[in-house]
């Protein structure tokens, strides 16, 4: 004997579902993350091109923040400005220098780029799924995630772009030839020369941007009268920008630092992220730590907007939900 109702079988018999609360239906559409490899294939190279683009519009103020990185390394003193720094790179090394490093910095856009984005919304979905919430720990702690991971595997890119960025000598040979004389000479180790501070500075900067632009999103559409679009994405990412300078500018520091100590002529003077940034602090002052924060602040914030913005538009051309 069968239950009344219970035989799926039967057409007649519609299967009860609960009705869902409020919103709920919306909630799981939108926690939904495609696994299939067009739609993967689609997340992943939204993500690289629009953070390509982003570097190629930003680049000249990437070059400018490591020579104002570099000013005074392991002395006190006034610090020459990024619009003097400007003039001086130049007046003496041409308006080309601006773009020095630019063809690693692209690679490693698109590699990097693609997956420190790409894995966040699976990696918030997984930690949805054990965690049974999207609250602001769980987003943090995918942003950190995906961004240490993204770093730990493009290091290599990084170094070789900040090599050529500091010295204009570099550009003839290009950054293949960079990378073979980096490991034929300091060994392959070196192409992770400041991988700790880099991860940590990817975690930070990833969990604090995309987790500002996520909650903030959610904020604005909550509270004010912005809809999904370009105006709310704007705003979002105006946010994430500053929220992620702040979060990330004396980590930078602490990478470019360990990532031209060779350039420096202060081999083995920083054993590992720790002590580097201790002794900058000691001997140049905390606000040390903050070199060449406004050149980041001048690029984070326009390439943050640049990137959410172009990312969403490209997300809806390929049939993909919004971040």
């Amino acid at each position: 004997m069968t239950a009344v109702g219970n035989d799926p079988a039967d057409p007649a018999v519609s299967p009860v579902i609960p009705s869902p609360l409020p919103g709920s239906a919306k909630l799981h559409v939108d926690r939904r993350w495609s696994v299939s490899p067009t739609d993967a294939a689609y997340h992943f190279g939204t993500s690289g091109l629009s953070v390509a683009v982003a570097t190629g519009f930003t680049h000249p103020l990437d070059v400018l923040k490591v020579r104002l990185q570099m000013q005074l390394v392991g002395q006190r003193g006034p610090l020459t400005g990024m619009g003097q720094i400007l003039a001086n790179v130049v007046k003496k090394e041409g308006p080309s220098s601006l773009y020095l490093g630019l063809t690693p910095a692209l690679t490693r856009s698109i590699l990097y780029g693609g997956l420190r984005l790409g894995l966040y919304e699976p990696t918030k979905h997984f930690s949805e799924t054990v965690c049974g919430s999207s609250n602001i720990f769980v987003k943090l702690a995918s942003g950190a995630f995906s961004g240490a991971i993204a770093t730990a595997l493009t290091n290599p890119v990084e170094v070789v772009k900040v090599r050529l960025q500091m010295n204009s000598n570099l550009r003839n040979g290009g950054p293949i030839a960079e990378g073979r004389k980096i490991a034929s000479e300091e060994g392959v180790k070196a192409l992770w020369k400041g991988v700790g501070p880099a991860m940590a500075r990817a975690a930070a900067l990833t969990a604090s941007q995309l987790a500002t632009y996520d909650e903030s999103k959610q904020i604005l559409l909550r509270w004010t009268s912005l809809e999904e679009g370009t105006n709310l994405h704007f705003v979002s990412s105006a946010i994430a920008g500053g929220v992620s300078t702040l979060m990330t500018a004396p980590m930078d520091m602490v990478k470019t630092r360990l990532m031209l100590q060779r350039e420096s002529k202060a081999v083995g003077k920083y054993r590992n992220g720790f002590h580097c940034a201790y002794q900058v602090f000691r001997t140049e002052g905390p606000k040390a730590l903050y070199k060449g924060g406004l050149a980041i602040f001048a690029r984070l914030g326009p390439q943050t907007m640049i990137t959410f913005i172009l990312c969403e538009k490209l997300r809806e051309v390929a049939g993909l939900k919004a971040i």
